[in-house]
C-alpha cells in the first residue's frame, strides 16, 4: 500500500495558500506501469500532488505502445515487474531498445543478483517493495536529473581514457574492453568515468554520491553498491574497482 503525507499551507485568513512554488515534478510526464488499479490510483494521486503528469499502463504491451515513438516525451518510466502479460525484465529490455527514457524498476526481489539483472537490461534504478513514498520521489528526481548532463563530458576530460584494455570514450559515452564494446547505463558510465579520472585515488562514498547522483540522500548508498557490482560484472574485470572498506572505492588500472 502506498502512504503519503500531505501538507496543506494556509494563509493568515484561513484560506489555502495558492502562491507557493510549484512542486519539483511540475510538468514532468511519468509513465506508471502497474497492473493493480488500486495501487496505481493511490500512487497516481500522490505523484499528481507532486506535480507529475501520470499516464497509467496496465500491462507491458500498453507501456510499449505508450512509448511510441521515441519515449513520447516521458521523463521517467516507473515499471512494476509483476505484469500480467510479459515478464517485467523483458519489458525493460524492450523499453531500452526503443528509448533512452530513464526506467525505475519496482520489485519485491531484494537480492543483489536480481537488481544487477535489471541494471544489465538497462534500468536506471530500482525500488524494493514495500517502499516509502519519499524514497520513491527522491529516486524519480535523481534519475531525471541524471539525464541533463548526458551530452557533456566529465570535467577536465579529453577524447578518451585508456586503462589497460579498457577504453572510455567520454564524448560518445562508449566503453570497450579489448576492443569489444560494453553497453553501460547512464549511471554506470558516469560512475566509471568519475573513478577513471584519477586511477588509484580513493573516492569517498559520499563524494561519489554527490558527484554522480547529485544528491546527499543516504538511501543512494545501496544503489552505489549495486552499480559497482554491475560494472564489475559487465566489464568482466572484478579487480578494476576496488572497495576500500569503510571509505569508498578506487579504480585500479589493469595491465594492457
Amino acid at each position: 500500500m502506498v502512504h503519503a503525507r500531505v501538507h496543506v499551507i494556509y494563509t493568515t485568513d484561513g484560506n489555502r495558500d495558492r502562491t507557493t512554488a510549484e512542486p519539483e515534478g511540475a510538468g514532468m510526464r511519468l509513465l506508471l506501469v502497474e497492473d493493480d488499479n488500486h495501487v496505481a490510483a493511490a500512487l497516481s494521486a500522490v505523484l499528481a500532488r507532486h506535480g507529475f503528469q501520470v499516464t497509467h499502463a496496465r500491462s507491458g504491451e500498453e507501456a510499449l505502445q505508450a512509448l511510441v515513438p521515441e519515449g513520447d516525451g516521458f521523463g521517467v518510466v516507473l515499471l512494476d515487474l509483476g505484469l500480467p502479460d510479459q515478464d517485467g525484465y523483458e519489458v525493460c529490455g524492450k523499453i531500452r531498445k526503443r528509448t533512452s527514457t530513464p526506467v525505475i524498476m519496482v520489485t519485491a526481489r531484494a537480492d543483489v543478483r536480481s537488481r544487477i539483472h535489471g541494471l544489465n537490461l538497462g534500468a536506471d534504478d530500482y525500488v524494493v517493495k514495500p517502499y516509502d513514498t519519499g524514497e520513491l520521489l527522491a529516486r524519480i528526481h535523481a534519475v531525471s536529473r541524471r539525464t541533463v548532463p548526458e551530452d557533456h563530458p566529465a570535467e577536465g576530460s579529453g577524447a578518451a581514457l585508456l586503462l589497460g584494455p579498457v577504453r572510455i570514450e567520454l564524448p560518445t559515452r562508449q566503453v570497450s574492453v579489448a576492443g569489444a564494446v560494453v553497453q553501460l547505463t547512464r549511471k554506470e558510465f558516469d560512475l566509471l568515468a568519475l573513478l577513471a579520472q584519477r586511477p588509484g585515488v580513493v573516492f569517498r562514498r559520499e563524494q561519489i554520491i554527490s558527484e554522480v547522483w547529485r544528491t546527499s540522500w543516504e538511501g543512494t548508498g545501496r544503489t552505489l553498491e549495486v552499480h559497482v557490482a554491475s560494472l564489475r560484472a559487465k566489464l568482466r574485470l572484478p579487480a578494476l574497482i576496488e572497495t576500500v572498506r569503510g571509505v569508498g572505492y578506487r579504480l585500479v588500472a589493469p595491465a594492457a
